[in-house]
């Protein structure tokens, strides 16, 4: 059954891959994300982070889990995210294939503009339910 799983999240994980070309290639994709500030935070949260669970960006952007479930399956669905399944838990990072002027703009506005995330910082390093294999970067 493990081998099973492993090669379904294989094949989930290239699908999730492909959809990049098919979505998020567009900039205007792209920066239709960036507009909604839940959508931001996450990316910039992941970028920072390397790879989180839903609980931790729930904590970190004081989100319900259905809202924040709705935003990061849209950013999946553009290409910009891939998932992966530990047990009960589905772990987001950002698509390894992002375009790398993609890349770029996460990394600039993390730089430009700390204050963004550092009220989101403060709730995940305060989060005592936080999930030991979540807290390291991927």
């Amino acid at each position: 059954m493990i081998g099973v799983e492993k090669t379904r999240n294989q094949a989930s994980y290239e699908e999730q891959r492909l959809n990049l070309t098919e979505g998020a290639g567009d900039a205007l994709m792209f920066y239709k994300n960036l507009a909604e500030e839940n959508r931001l935070l996450s990316l910039l949260l992941l970028k920072q982070e390397g790879e989180l669970c839903v609980c931790e960006i729930m904590e970190a952007l004081n989100q319900s889990q259905p809202k924040i479930s709705r935003h990061l399956a849209q950013l999946r669905r553009s290409g910009l995210l891939v998932d992966r399944r530990q047990g009960q838990w589905v772990l987001y990072r950002l698509n390894p294939d992002m375009h790398n002027w993609m890349q770029d703009v996460l990394e600039r506005t993390l730089i430009e503009n700390p204050h963004l995330l550092e009220e989101p910082s403060r709730r995940l390093s305060d989060m005592s339910t936080r999930p030991i294999f979540c807290s390291t970067s991927a």
